[in-house]
């Protein structure tokens, strides 16, 4: 269900548009990161506030106090999750993400053509760059860096110079997620069916090749959804 205000509305069409918690289902990464990573935050440390600035601004502007994210937004967090599951901390990937933007010019560095081509220059700058020891140390990671990049790149399409569309059940063609297409929720490649529809149809019908003649899609392709939306489900 869209949170987006109906005058907001055409922002969003062509960008795709998500709550946090839509994009904690899709990513499996928690609101509570999403919010932290994307919204802020401010914590005391040793009696004194910190304040944790953005990591970027988000493309939709909030709709009532809340995070509105963009197709860009999720992929530009899958890179982040990924790094971090990698051992990299959260300051050397706001550094790097620093690097990239001018190397790039792009505030969503991570998901372009460019970074995926010149992923491992823009690391190895930001350690050279770098003052901080702990930065400085991530130097002899630079192959666990370059494994990350192209595996998250792997169910990824790119066009002209940015990320378009993302495979997200195993890489497979049968699903997408298009920001041009239902305003980016998950769906069947051909037909742009929504794969929950699709789930609920055959938990009601008790058949998927019912429900496949129902929706005119492949027997194959409602599998993939069932699968997939069983996986958003346990995850």
């Amino acid at each position: 269900m869209l949170a987006t205000s109906q005058g907001d509305l055409s922002a969003a069409i062509g960008t795709g548009v998500y709550t946090a918690r839509e994009a904690s289902r899709l990513l499996r990464i928690s609101p509570a990161k999403i919010n932290r990573w994307l919204g802020g935050c401010a914590y005391r440390r040793d009696g004194v506030v910190v304040v944790q600035r953005p990591l970027w601004e988000p493309q939709l502007p909030r709709a009532a106090g809340h995070l509105e994210l963009g197709f860009r937004d999720l992929v530009e967090l899958r890179f982040v999750d990924a790094f971090l599951r990698a051992g990299l901390s959260l300051q050397a990937i706001r550094a790097c993400l620093e690097t990239a933007r001018a190397h790039v010019e792009d505030d969503r560095p991570f998901s372009t053509r460019r970074f995926r081509t010149d992923g491992r220059k823009i690391f190895l700058e930001t350690v050279r760059d770098a003052d901080a020891p702990e930065l400085i140390d991530l130097g002899d990671r630079q192959y666990v860096f370059r494994d990350v990049v192209d595996r998250t790149f792997k169910d990824l399409d790119i066009e002209d110079d940015a990320v378009v569309r993302w495979r997200p059940y195993q890489g497979r063609a049968s699903i997408v997620i298009d920001p041009t297409r239902a305003f980016g929720k998950p769906i069947t490649a051909q037909g742009g069916v929504p794969t929950v529809a699709l789930a609920d149809a055959v938990r009601a019908e008790e058949s998927e090749a019912k429900v496949a003649r129902l929706y005119d899609v492949a027997p194959s392709v409602v599998r993939d959804a069932v699968r997939y939306e069983a996986s958003l489900a346990a995850a």
